[in-house]
């Protein structure tokens, strides 16, 4: 039976939450989070028997949801957005399942339960979808059934339906469900009275309510031959987005991969997920050098892309550290991203141990992929030893690429991005500008390098690295060059109001 939906469980008091204190917590928090899964995958499994195997991996997967919950709830508690939340990209169901089953698996063999998962050959490998909402309803349905299963087994299926829907249904051997419990399944504390087992009937209330938000349906029976049956149905626009496409022309196919990108300016995260989410790759966002530690510390990853210019930590001590601790990932392929390719720069970046160097602006998406290909496959650096033409003031084909990469509903939230970006940065070059500041300018021009370049503002872009270099080098600011700069800078804004504008008024 399909039961109506139910409102979604209250919201926090943000009222009642000091941000200093939060602040601190959460860094601990995620610290300790880090140790455990990072002692967990230094573990040599080698000399160990099936059974304590099997346990470890359920205990890893267990504390990297764990860590992804505490992301969510710390972002929910201060009132901001969780990154993960905000780039959801892309999801490798086999990675994803796997770590499903290593996880209930163990549960079910404690039982002395059978489990297992299938997945039919005509779902997709690559899906775009909320990773952390995914695992929760599962988790409350599996947790259900192989509470409720004394004998028997556990099974996961998934699979497709003629209409192009993705289901997930999950079936055990045990009572199925009372007429009483059926009645109240989805009501908050709806567990019937007189039950049992442990629990406070919260679990199918979470699940309806995170399926609501993906955008599916859940349908909830008894099985003739005994036991329950619980099946989400996920419509292929809740999931086919931006994943469902395979990489198209020459770009290469990283559907099997899985990136951190570690960079601090939203646009620019923004930009580089829609392209690795069009070329398949499921990816992480890090805002920051410390927060790529941490992620590197709790799961393991095939590549990373890191800023060079973050805040807390740069993105050279960022890959230092990397190599010369004890980590999983340390000899995993690193990809450098700055605006600085001055040769002094170059070198200190591959001293610290990168693999590659990208510029700022980001290249083209066929370019961006052809640098991560050769990285993987061992070709080496990105280089180009071609005079670049001279600049345009607007480069409207790039400006129109970069739009079609990220899709009709993706290009409104990014224009809203790039919006805000440029409306703070044009603020903080004015102010630098005219108090002389070379911190603030420097600060500046380097987020104003990497977005002009990607909207095609190629002499905007040329003045920014200009003004930059002059900042870092003790020259006399130039006063046109300024000037110029915030003239171009302007004229971008309006152009940006005007595309969104537009879009919304063809929406």
């Amino acid at each position: 039976m399909t039961l109506p939906s139910v409102p979604p469980l209250p919201e926090p008091d943000k009222a009642a939450v000091d941000p200093a204190r939060m602040a601190l917590l959460g860094h601990d928090l995620r610290a300790a989070v880090s140790d455990v899964i990072g002692g967990l995958r230094l573990i040599d499994q080698s000399q160990l028997d099936g059974h304590t195997r099997l346990q470890l991996e359920r205990v890893r997967t267990a504390g990297e949801l764990l860590a992804r919950l505490m992301e969510e709830t710390l972002a929910a508690m201060l009132g901001e957005e969780d990154p993960a939340s905000a780039h959801p990209g892309n999801l490798q169901l086999a990675r994803f399942l796997y770590d499903v089953e290593m996880r209930w698996s163990a549960r079910a063999h404690e039982k002395g339960l059978g489990f297992r998962v299938t997945r039919a050959p005509e779902v997709p490998r690559v899906i775009a979808l909320d990773r952390i909402a995914l695992e929760r309803i599962l988790s409350n349905i599996l947790s259900n059934a192989v509470k409720y299963t004394d004998s028997g087994s556990v099974s996961l299926d998934v699979a497709m339906t003629e209409g192009g829907a993705l289901t997930i249904t999950v079936e055990d051997e045990g009572p199925g469900f009372s007429a009483a419990a059926l009645a109240r399944l989805f009501e908050y504390e709806g567990r019937p009275l007189g039950n049992a087992k442990p629990g406070l009937g919260l679990g199918m209330h979470i699940t309806k309510d995170l399926t609501g938000r993906l955008g599916g349906s859940i349908l909830v029976e008894n099985r003739a031959e005994g036991g329950a049956r619980v099946r989400l149905e996920l419509p292929a626009e809740s999931w086919d987005r931006l994943a469902g496409q395979e990489p198209s022309g020459s770009l290469p196919d990283l559907g099997r991969l899985k990136i951190l990108v570690a960079e601090d300016n939203p646009t620019s995260q923004a930009i580089i997920s829609q392209m690795l989410t069009r070329m398949g790759a499921e990816h992480a966002i890090a805002e920051d050098g410390d927060e790529a530690l941490h992620w590197l510390e709790r799961e393991a990853f095939d590549l990373a892309l890191i800023d060079i210019e973050m805040p807390r930590m740069s993105g050279i001590e960022v890959i230092r550290t990397l190599r010369s601790m004890t980590l999983a990932n340390r000899r995993m392929p690193v990809i450098a991203v700055t605006a600085y390719v001055l040769r002094a720069n170059r070198d200190a970046i591959y001293a610290a141990g990168a693999d590659a160097i990208l510029p700022k602006p980001l290249p083209g998406i066929e370019v961006f992929g052809k640098a991560i290909a050769d990285v993987l496959h061992g070709a080496g650096t990105l280089r180009s030893e071609e005079t670049p033409p001279a600049p345009e003031e607007m480069n409207r084909d790039t400006f129109e690429r970069l739009m079609s990469i990220a899709g009709p509903a993706a290009a409104r939230e990014l224009l809203d991005r790039l919006d805000d970006d440029l409306r703070r940065t044009e603020a903080e070059l004015a102010a630098g500008l005219a108090a002389e500041d070379r911190g603030a300018i420097r600060a500046a021009t380097h987020v104003l390098i990497a977005l002009a370049g990607a909207v095609g503002a190629e002499r905007l872009q040329a003045l920014a690295q200009s003004l930059n270099a002059m900042a870092h080098q003790s020259e006399a600011i130039g006063r046109a060059e300024g000037e110029e700069a915030l003239d171009l800078l302007h004229r971008l804004i309006g152009l940006v109001a005007d595309e969104r504008a537009r879009r919304a008024g063809a929406a």
